[in-house]
């Protein structure tokens, strides 16, 4: 329950900042540093968010059958599959090794 309370505050949050943001910026531009930051501020905290509900608390509860679909999804994106396609892929490679595995 603690991930899914911190996702919701984290969407809030965002929502907040690009609504706020505008408005105390006045029009003026960001330095390409603080955008190329700011850009990589989501993929971060979407990877953060990933790892603790793979792992769980304090690393215990480790899925060999999700890491699996983490990786089938992995090397489709890289394989530059489209991210719908990775995601079903991803899927089905967990469906399976869940099904092999037993």
């Amino acid at each position: 329950m603690i991930v899914w309370t911190a996702i919701g505050t984290v969407a809030v949050l965002g929502f907040a900042l690009k609504g706020v943001g505008p408005a105390l910026l006045g029009g003026r531009e960001l330095a390409p540093r603080t955008r190329s930051l700011l850009a990589q501020l989501a993929p971060a905290l979407l990877a953060g968010f990933v790892v603790v509900a793979v792992a769980g608390r304090d690393w215990a509860a480790v899925d060999g059958t999700v890491l699996g679909g983490l990786a089938a999804a992995l090397g489709l994106r890289l394989g530059r599959a489209p991210l719908p396609v990775a995601m079903v892929g991803a899927v089905v490679a967990t469906a399976l090794l869940r099904v092999v595995t037993g």
